[in-house]
């Protein structure tokens, strides 16, 4: 929530100002079915057709710089493109979610906007730290899953090293600065499944 916050601040104190409305949107009841996130795509504020695109803010990275931005979900969507440009800026490279079988894409709050054919984005640096490697990226999130995830344990630790964080979260103002303010509009890509919901509604 810290890192969201940080975002929507440096917008509002941001000394251009969006010529497209952005909606900050805290959801609840993801653990029990993204719940939040589907009300909302049935109850939007605005027409989802009009909707340029979701960007997903999930959790926070606290293990460091990483130079890999890990794109959950990499391959359906033109933003793509634009997070690996602004991931290049921050001298990173892109790389699709090294697990995939765990189904990641379908479990966070971006799901309910893509079934609704607003095109979504989820990434964060995970698997190759700046300083320390791949190997030590590894262990700092299998120790993570083991001992905090989904656990009551799952707190704020003063050893935590939040520049990776800021680091996603600059990327993330970055890309909604420019979706806010440029003639873009992404589309889903030839293949994926999400296309055909797209579509209907143009």
């Amino acid at each position: 929530m810290a890192t969201f916050m940080a975002i929507a601040k440096a917008f509002t104190e941001s000394k251009e100002k969006p010529k497209r409305s952005i909606i900050f949107l805290a959801v609840t009841a993801e653990e029990q079915g993204l719940l939040g996130s589907q009300w909302y795509a049935e109850n939007p504020i605005y027409p989802l057709e009009k909707t340029i695109a979701n960007l997903n803010k999930d959790g926070a990275n606290v293990h460091g710089s990483m130079k890999d931005l890990t794109i959950t979900g990499l391959g359906h969507s033109e933003l793509d493109k634009l997070a690996a440009t602004e991931a290049k800026k921050q001298g990173r490279y892109v790389i699709a979610d090294q697990q995939p079988e765990k189904g990641y894409f379908f479990r966070s709050d971006h799901f309910n906007f893509a079934k609704v054919g607003v095109p979504a984005f989820y990434g964060s640096g995970r698997y190759d730290h700046r300083l320390k490697g791949k190997e030590y990226a590894k262990t700092q999130a299998d120790i993570y899953t083991k001992a905090n995830y989904h656990q009551p344990s799952d707190e704020y630790a003063p050893d935590w090293d939040l520049t990776g964080a800021v680091e996603d979260a600059q990327l993330y103002f970055s890309m909604g600065q420019r979706l806010a303010n440029e003639a873009i509009y992404p589309q889903w890509k030839e293949g994926s499944e999400f296309r055909l919901a797209r579509k209907i509604k143009d």
